[in-house]
């Protein structure tokens, strides 16, 4: 019985596949795809983001101000 070097990139068993066989998707459906997202997250995003948040995101930014002087 021969010994069987594992393969460089470690697929375990699964052939490898040309970038050329992989799965895509055509514009319209990666439009439909877009649109859909947008419908159910649109709300999400137009809500902004709330002010405790932007509070410690000031304090973030001026801590690291502080330490780019030092």
């Amino acid at each position: 019985m021969k010994d069987r070097k594992p393969s460089a990139q470690g697929n375990k068993g699964k052939p490898e596949v040309a970038p050329s066989e992989t799965a895509r998707l055509g514009r319209d459906i990666q439009a439909k795809i877009g649109e859909q997202l947008r419908a159910m997250y649109g709300d999400v995003v137009n809500q902004g983001v709330p002010d405790r948040f932007v509070a410690l995101l000031d304090q973030i930014d001026t801590g690291k101000a502080r330490d780019k002087t030092k």
